[in-house]
C-alpha cells in the first residue's frame, strides 16, 4: 500500500488518506475505514489516479457527498474514489448546462432557476453530487434526471471514456447502466427550458418547505432508505405498520418521514441494516409487499 500511496503523492493527485473512517464522508455519519480513499484535484488527476490503481491490481469503489449510501461498519477495502470538488465544473451555454460529477444537485437547481431555466426544480432538495444523481437516476416530484439529461461522459473499469447519451444510459426507476457496468461519471449534460424565474423560485421554495416540514433533516440520514412500490408509497406504508419512531441501537424509523432512517447519535451500519430487514419483513407480514432498499450498502460487515 505505501507504494501506490507514494505514487498517488508523487503524481499530485489531490488529497489522499489511509485508514480514513468513511462515517466523515456520508450523510449517515457512518461507515468504517477506507483502506485507501483518494479525492482527485480534476478529472485528468481522476484519470491517473485509476491507471495506478489498475497498476497495482486493487479493488476499487466511489463516492461523491456520501448521500444514499451505507458504509458498513468493516469499511471497504482498496481505493475509494470520492468526487467531489476537483470536478464541479459548471457552465450553462443557452438552454443546455455542462457540470462536473461533483457539482451539488441541489445548487445545480438554484443556478439554473436564477438563469431562468425551468426542468432541474425536482432536484432542489437532492442532497447529493451531479454524478450519484446519475448514477442512480435520482428523483423527486414526481420527476427524475432521465427526464433531463442528455449525456454523460463516464470513465469505466478498462480506462475507457466515453460519452453516452440519454438512451444507451439505460435509466429506469431509480437505476442506470452504471449499476450494471461500473464506471465513474465525469461530467453530465441537461437539456432545460426557458422559464418564469419567478415561478420557479417559487417551486424551489415550495418544495423546499415541504422538505422541511416533512423530511428530518436536522439529524445525519441519507434520504429515502426504500423505493416506493408500484401504485404506493413505503413512508406509508411503514407507517401504517406502526413503525413511526422504532429503534434499534442507535438507528431510528424518523417519527417525521417513515421512509427516513436517522442516525440518533452512535449508530452503526449493523443497527441500520437490523432495521432495514426489521422493517421488510414486518411490512411483508402485515401487508404482503416486498420492499427494496434503495440506499447503495457497500463494504465489509
Amino acid at each position: 500500500m505505501k507504494q501506490i500511496i507514494d505514487e498517488l503523492r508523487q503524481a499530485d493527485i489531490g488529497k489522499v488518506w489511509t485508514d480514513e473512517p468513511l462515517a466523515n464522508h456520508t450523510t449517515w455519519r457512518i461507515g468504517g475505514p477506507a483502506d485507501l480513499l483518494i479525492q482527485p484535484k480534476d478529472k485528468s488527476a481522476l484519470l491517473t489516479a485509476l491507471k495506478i490503481i489498475h497498476r497495482h491490481d486493487i479493488p476499487w469503489s466511489v463516492i461523491g457527498r456520501g448521500s444514499n449510501l451505507l458504509v458498513r461498519d468493516g469499511g471497504i477495502r482498496g481505493a475509494v474514489l470520492k468526487v467531489a470538488e476537483g470536478l464541479s465544473h459548471c457552465e450553462f451555454r443557452g438552454e443546455e448546462v455542462c457540470v462536473g460529477a461533483g457539482y451539488s444537485m441541489i445548487r445545480l437547481a438554484v443556478e439554473a432557476g436564477k438563469k431562468g431555466l425551468t426542468g432541474m426544480e425536482f432536484a432542489g432538495g437532492i442532497p447529493g453530487t451531479v454524478g450519484g444523481a446519475v448514477y442512480m437516476n435520482a428523483g423527486a416530484h414526481g420527476s427524475d434526471l432521465s427526464r433531463i439529461i442528455k449525456e454523460a461522459e463516464i470513465l469505466f473499469d478498462d480506462g475507457e471514456v466515453k460519452v453516452l447519451n440519454n438512451e444507451e444510459l439505460s435509466f429506469s426507476y431509480r437505476t442506470s447502466l452504471l449499476q450494471k457496468r461500473k464506471g465513474v461519471v465525469l461530467e453530465a449534460r441537461f437539456g432545460l427550458r426557458q422559464g418564469d424565474r419567478r415561478e420557479i423560485a417559487a417551486t424551489l421554495a415550495a418544495n423546499k418547505e415541504r422538505r422541511r416540514i416533512t423530511q428530518p433533516l436536522q439529524m445525519p440520514c441519507a434520504g429515502s432508505v426504500f423505493r416506493n412500490p408500484p401504485g404506493d408509497h413505503a413512508g406509508r406504508l411503514i407507517e401504517a405498520a406502526g413503525l413511526k419512531g422504532f429503534h434499534y441501537g442507535g438507528a431510528q424509523v424518523s417519527e417525521i418521514h417513515a421512509n427516513f432512517i436517522v442516525n440518533r447519535g452512535g449508530a452503526t451500519a449493523t443497527d441500520v441494516l437490523t432495521l432495514i430487514t426489521h422493517i421488510r419483513c414486518t411490512i411483508k407480514e402485515k401487508f404482503g409487499v416486498d420492499l427494496h432498499p434503495e440506499v447503495l450498502v457497500v463494504g465489509e460487515g
